[in-house]
């Protein structure tokens, strides 16, 4: 019996280190809609998603959150299918549909039964070119997206500090704004300003089809070409050329005082580079080195010497997400133990950190990391949505499906000398913002803010959810 345990065991392990990869088929319409099959046949179900090449990173000056808007409006309906009827029509059928925005992408999605994919395929054809969008259906939502920045964002000191530390790591390109919108450009979003991006961003040759689940390619195809394809492509869409950060010569500090805040933390944040198409080695490293400093609450670097070992930490971690179009973010967060000032917290990050500069990698803490990352990922392979997902967010950024395929085995190549390469090069103190969030301080206090040690927050939210 332990002999048959072992052997399963190694032949897991086995698949694990080849990366388990689905089956994947993709075409392109002659209109320039890219269409991607995952199959898997467990149940009879699918995830049909559609992703525009258009995010609040592709908003122009003064109309912030208007992709985000337009996701809204996008399900005020047709000619064909009324007001509120789009979602009505999933869910009689026994589905569930919703849709999000983030910098680089807008993302519709429903899951049903495999039997009802020509009916969300064609209803989203449908609202991608015929959307009936009245000054009413403008003012009353447009309140909705004001009361959602309200209740998710207002009333939330971390996410509002978010922002602030957003707008301080990004002087000139557009992640620096929130996805949401600013309130002010917010309230004087119109019609004309939805219409406008509906017309620029909303075409087949600006989109990608991600159809996962029980699903035959041959069929996925034939129902593309029926509702898909007689739709218009776009001669208008304009380059994704966003303005570019300056170099970034000094450190920027932000501090955020609030008296909702009931536990303060230290964020430092750096400019990272994010994965590249056909070279995301880079962007391997940055995801190793992250869970090497903090992905474990256990026996992270920054844990078992901040929280195990001086104590001076009730919780560290460590954050780098690579999928975007340009220069993401690396971020470390330590929350001070009780009778440690966001001072001394800041001071023991960073102590650790150069500790662990001067010491390099442990080789058997690198292998433990880069297995866990591994099997994380293969596991996540295992959810038809998380596929879907996984796919679509790459190719929206630019990624191929080559580069999709190989992330796991990008990730087993990573090396201790790339790690710590990474390391330096991206841990500069001189391209980060670094800050405390708080409650308000006692006057005198030793965490009273100064001229020189001002304070910041947590990674904003890079995905609005309707």
């Amino acid at each position: 019996m332990l002999k048959r345990i072992i052997a399963a065991g190694i032949l897991l392990s086995a698949q694990a280190g080849a990366g388990l990869t689905a089956e994947v088929t993709d075409f392109t319409l002659e209109n320039g809609l890219q269409v991607v099959v995952i199959e898997d046949h467990r149940a009879p179900a699918v995830t049909h998603m559609i992703w525009y090449r258009a995010g609040s990173a592709d908003e122009r000056p003064g109309v912030s959150g208007i992709a985000h808007f337009l996701e809204h409006l996008m399900f005020k309906g047709t000619d064909d299918v009324g007001p509120k009827e789009f979602s009505r029509l999933v869910e009689v059928n026994g589905g569930s549909d919703n849709a999000f925005t983030s910098y680089d992408y807008t993302a519709y999605f429903q899951r049903i039964a495999a039997d009802r994919l020509d009916l969300v395929m064609r209803m989203e054809a449908d609202r991608m070119q015929d959307l009936i969008l009245s000054e009413d259906d403008v003012r009353t939502e447009r309140d909705v997206i004001l009361e959602e920045r309200s209740q998710r964002t207002d009333s939330d000191p971390g996410a509002l500090f978010g922002e602030q530390r957003s707008a301080a790591q990004y002087l000139n390109h557009p992640y620096g704004k929130p996805v949401i919108g600013w309130r002010h450009e917010m309230e004087q979003l119109s019609r004309q300003d939805a219409l406008d991006w509906y017309r620029t961003y909303y075409a087949p040759n600006n989109a990608i089809v991600v159809v996962a689940g029980d699903a035959d390619p041959a069929e996925v195809r034939r129902l593309a070409e029926e509702y898909y394809g007689p739709l218009e492509p776009s001669t208008t869409i304009p380059d994704r050329a966003r303005p570019q950060e300056p170099p970034q010569i000094a450190e920027r500090r932000v501090e955020f005082a609030d008296p909702r805040v009931a536990q303060p933390y230290v964020v430092r944040s750096y400019l990272a580079p994010e994965r590249d198409p056909g070279d995301q080695g880079e962007a391997a490293a940055l995801t190793i080195l992250a869970e090497l400093l903090g992905g474990s609450g256990q026996t992270s670097v920054l844990s078992r010497k901040l929280t195990f070992g001086t104590g001076e930490a009730l919780f560290t971690s460590a954050y780098y997400d690579g999928l975007a179009i340009d220069d993401t973010t690396f971020g470390l967060v330590v929350v001070p133990a009780p009778g440690v000032t966001l001072a001394e917290g800041e001071a023991a990050l960073d102590r650790a950190v150069a500790e662990f500069i001067e010491e390099g990698v442990d080789a058997a803490q690198l292998e433990r990391v880069k297995t866990q990352v591994r099997a994380a990922d293969i596991y996540a392979q295992d959810s038809v949505d998380g596929l879907a997902r996984r796919y679509g967010s790459a190719l929206a950024v630019g990624l191929t499906i080559d580069d999709v395929q190989g992330w796991t085995a990008a990730l087993s190549a990573v090396t201790a000398d790339e790690v710590m390469a990474a390391a330096n090069r991206v841990l500069d103190r001189r391209h980060a913002v670094t800050g405390w969030l708080m409650a308000p301080p006692a006057p005198g206090s030793a965490d009273a803010p100064l001229a020189e040690t001002p304070a910041l927050q947590a990674e904003p939210a890079a995905e609005v959810i309707r």
